[in-house]
């Protein structure tokens, strides 16, 4: 087995096992086990648990990133970009479901993460919002005193909300399309210029 391939099974367990068991519960030998290596593997490529959260929200946001990327090259319009960030967004939740679990509930819960972590790989992400905002503005589509900064937070934090209550009621009374849909038009019936 080559050795990114070790890394790779090794973050790909521990996201199973933050997200079985929590952060703060999960051991080392836990992921070793779930990875089917010796547990002294696990330090030839983490200092720690910590150092395991920080990998793999790197490089899984990374991939995250690159996939919306990629999806919004087929899109010219911003309100339609702007519709299928948030589909994107909301639609992990069904293809990544144990990963969305750790980046909602475990990353958030950890303060030595978050006091620690410079989040750049985070900043990227919702920067692809204030990147369509910016294009809208260019455009003549959206108004030019809307604060792209202010909007990108916003329209993350509404995404992310809507995520944390699917992972903590999986059964709303609606999809999470519909819930993207619903996310888009309040915002854009805010900032589009009738």
């Amino acid at each position: 087995m080559r050795v990114s391939d070790k890394h790779q099974k090794i973050t790909q367990a521990a996201i199973k096992v933050f997200a079985r068991k929590g952060f703060f519960n999960a051991r080392i030998s836990d992921i070793a086990k779930e990875a089917k290596v010796a547990d002294g593997t696990i330090y030839l490529y983490f200092n720690n648990k910590y150092d395991i959260l920080i990998s793999l929200f790197e490089e899984e946001i990374g991939k995250i990133i690159l996939k919306t990327k990629l999806l919004l090259e087929k899109e010219t319009h911003p309100v339609e970009m702007l519709m299928l960030f948030a589909k994107q967004h909301l639609n992990l939740l069904k293809e990544h479901r144990e990963l969305v679990v750790v980046l909602q509930m475990e990353l958030r819960q950890s303060n030595e993460f978050i006091q620690e972590y410079r989040n750049t790989k985070f900043v990227e992400y919702i920067d692809i919002v204030s990147e369509i905002i910016h294009k809208g503005q260019d455009e003549g589509v959206f108004r030019a005193e809307i604060m792209p900064g202010i909007i990108k937070r916003a329209y993350f934090g509404a995404l992310d909300e809507m995520t944390r209550l699917w992972i903590l009621s999986p059964q709303p009374h609606y999809t999470l399309d519909e819930a993207a849909v619903q996310i888009c038009d309040v915002f854009l019936n805010g900032i589009v210029i009738k």
